[in-house]
Order: C-alpha cells, then sequence, then structure tokens
C-alpha cells in the first residue's frame, strides 16, 4: 500500500473507526505522506464520531446510492474495507453485489469481514482454512454469498481480496453486562456449545496490517485462540464484572425461553484454528488471554 492511497471503510460503525484511528496513530508523525480516509455510513447520526476519529464521513444509504454520488470522492487504487452487513433477510448478499457493480472506479485492494459461521457446525472440532464450509443458518449463507461475490469481482478486475472470517466481536461497550445484570440464564455447562472470539484491538490491527502488507490475500480465520463455551464466557464476563453468575438451565428449558436467533447459536459448536493468519500477518495478539481481554474491555468502556 502507498502511503497516500485513499482508504474507504464502508459501514464505519465500532469496528471502522478504530481502524481509522488506528492509521491516523501510525501516520502522526508524517502527516503528508497519511492515506486520506472515508467512512460511508447510514445514518447522520455517526457523523460526529467519524470526524473526531479523523474520518471524513459519507452518509449513504448503500441499498439506493448512485455512481454519481460517489464521482467526486472515489479514487481508483484506493483501499477498500467492506465491513457493511448483508441484508436482514435471504441467503444471498445483494447489497455486495449493487455496491461493486455501482463503484465508480476499481480499488488496489479488497479487505472483507466475512463470519467464521459460514463453516456451521463441526461438534467443536477443530477448523482451518482448508475445512469445507457448511453454513446451517440463512445469516451464514448470506456471508458465504458475499464471499462468492468478492472472488468473483476482485478475480475479473485483478484486485488483492482478503477475506476475515471473524467470530464474535467484544471489546469496550460490547460485553453482555445488562443480559447478565437482568438475570438472564444460560445454557449448562454440559450441552453448551464452543465459541470463538476476538477483541476489537486486535481485528483493528489485523484488518491494518491486511492493508499495509501487500503480500497478504486470501481467506484467513480470525480468533484470539480461546475456544470455550459460551456459558464459560458469560460466568467468566460476570464474575470480573463483579455480578452474580448466571443460573443454568438445560437445553430443553432453553428451548422453550430462548429466542429462535439466539438457539440458532446453540446449534453450533466449532474451535477456530488461526495460526495460519498468526504466521502469515507476522502478529502476536494482546488478548489472547480472554479474563485479560474482559478486564481491559471493562476499564475502557464508556457504560458503567
Amino acid at each position: 500500500m502507498n502511503t497516500t492511497t485513499p482508504i474507504f471503510i464502508v459501514g464505519c460503525g465500532y469496528l471502522g473507526r478504530r481502524l481509522g484511528m488506528r492509521f491516523n496513530h501510525y501516520f502522526a508523525s508524517q502527516p503528508e505522506t497519511a492515506p486520506h480516509l472515508y467512512g460511508l455510513v447510514r445514518s447522520t447520526r455517526h457523523v460526529q464520531d467519524l470526524q473526531s476519529a479523523g474520518i471524513e464521513p459519507i452518509v449513504l444509504d448503500l441499498d439506493k446510492f448512485t455512481r454519481k454520488q460517489l464521482l467526486p470522492v472515489w479514487s481508483r487504487n484506493s483501499v477498500l474495507f467492506y465491513f457493511a452487513p448483508p441484508p436482514a433477510e435471504g441467503e444471498s448478499d445483494t447489497r455486495l453485489h449493487r455496491f461493486l457493480t455501482v463503484l465508480p472506479e476499481i480499488p488496489q485492494c479488497f479487505i472483507q469481514i466475512s463470519t467464521t459461521g459460514v463453516y456451521g457446525d463441526t461438534g467443536g472440532a477443530r477448523v482451518d482454512e482448508s475445512c469445507p464450509v457448511n453454513p446451517h443458518t440463512s445469516r451464514a449463507k448470506r456471508r458465504m454469498d458475499a464471499e462468492h461475490i468478492s472472488r468473483v469481482w476482485c478475480t475479473e478486475n485483478n484486485v488483492r481480496r482478503v477475506v476475515l472470517r471473524v467470530p464474535a466481536i467484544y471489546g469496550p461497550d460490547r460485553l453482555p453486562l445488562e443480559r447478565l445484570r437482568s438475570g438472564e440464564p444460560v445454557i449448562c455447562q454440559e450441552h453448551a456449545p464452543i465459541i470463538n472470539r476476538i477483541h476489537v484491538d486486535d481485528l483493528v490491527e489485523i484488518c491494518f496490517t491486511a492493508a499495509m502488507n501487500t503480500q497478504i490475500s486470501g481467506i484467513y480465520n480470525v480468533s484470539d485462540g480461546n475456544s470455550i463455551t459460551m456459558t464459560e464466557y458469560l460466568r467468566s464476563v460476570a464474575r470480573l464484572a463483579g455480578i452474580d453468575e448466571p443460573r443454568e438451565i438445560p437445553l430443553d428449558e432453553a428451548q422453550l425461553s430462548f429466542s429462535p436467533e439466539y438457539l440458532s447459536y446453540l446449534t453450533e459448536s466449532r474451535r477456530i484454528d488461526n495460526s495460519r493468519l498468526l504466521r502469515e500477518f507476522g502478529l502476536q495478539l494482546r488478548y489472547s488471554n480472554i479474563e485479560q481481554g474482559i478486564l481491559e474491555s471493562l476499564k475502557a468502556s464508556r457504560k458503567p
């Protein structure tokens, strides 16, 4: 990546704002070479947050915008981070397909957030990038479709492509504190699925490295390396936050009280192998210890 290359972050929210701050911090000592940062958001309520992070906001509805709206700012050979979620329904990412069709210029690099959910349920077995995809839920099928769309488009246009298959993201103001304080129960440990997570600060560094190192391309599993059950995670958050640990209930009771969407997360269990990511990115994660990550998240949270 050339230092003057403009950077566009599509879906510039919780992760994107922090990524913009990472770029600004890196180039603070050499502002004349700093890339111009643009953040595409759907609502004006995020404009002030982006401006305070040194990101120029572009307010666009990705399902309705026109090429003419992007022409004044869009540059060829930019770095494009695509963090926008697929539509809420269906099994196709029509939003990404439309975006790439309308895009005025071809970027030099396309960095996309996907999900480890594309692997489906492996019964707790370890999965690396060579494992077959087998998405079970509609949301995972939409992400799988998004990967297919970007693969075809990047191949046709000779664009370096990096797909990050990301599990649940946690960090400041992204801990389930309200749920725990409300006394909502959790699935009992023996029935709880194995889950994977990544601290937002580590994910920011992964995204930053993907842009800066032009040798990186392809699909990468993202994880902090801690494959624990959902119940273990929730109990750790409660204990470290000084909240009563949640009551555990059996699976049959959970099926009567939990929402269908939440139950869908309980049907998939897998251990994400992040060894390729660590090896090729040359990274050492800050929060490979999940309890340290929870503690730092609690300290940095704005919400009490």
